[in-house]
């Protein structure tokens, strides 16, 4: 995994990969799914107290199904993407994805060294993963960067 749009992008695609997307609208969808996402994350996390919202919601601390990261993300999806496009039943069943593909996020970075609790270590640690693969710490840097204005 390259960044964390491809960390996304991969549960969007297990999460829609059952349900009959038309062909020409595919694309759209899934990268609207993948958009909403990234984008309830980065505007939860560039507001007053969106850190600390964003670590409860990361660390599984506060439930997806009612967190506001997930509510956005729904909101996001809808208005960007099902508004404008002509899915009639279809659209109430890929916006009742975003709660699972959101819950597949939340709970993501875990205490690692034992300490008691998340820090800085811990998230590097989640981050590289069992395989130490450092597709999801860049995808990290990469967000933490954007979110001051650095690049990775």
């Amino acid at each position: 995994m390259a960044n964390i749009n491809d960390y996304i992008q991969q549960i969007v695609g297990a999460a829609a990969g059952k349900v009959e997307i038309p062909d020409n609208l595919k694309e759209q969808v899934l990268g609207g799914l993948s958009s909403s996402v990234l984008g309830s994350l980065t505007q939860t996390a560039s507001k007053a107290g969106g850190l600390d919202v964003l670590k409860g919601f990361l660390t599984g601390k506060s439930d997806a199904a009612t967190s506001e990261i997930t509510a956005l993300a729904g909101n996001l999806f809808n208005n960007n993407v099902l508004s404008k496009l002509n899915l009639g039943s279809l659209a109430p069943v890929l916006a009742g994805l975003i709660p699972g593909i959101m819950g597949k996020l939340s709970g993501f970075l875990k205490d690692q060294d034992g300490d008691g609790d998340v820090d800085l270590n811990d998230i590097l640690a989640s981050l590289k993963g069992n395989s130490g693969a450092s597709g999801l710490l860049g995808a990290a840097t990469s967000i933490l960067g954007g979110l001051f204005g650095k690049k990775s």
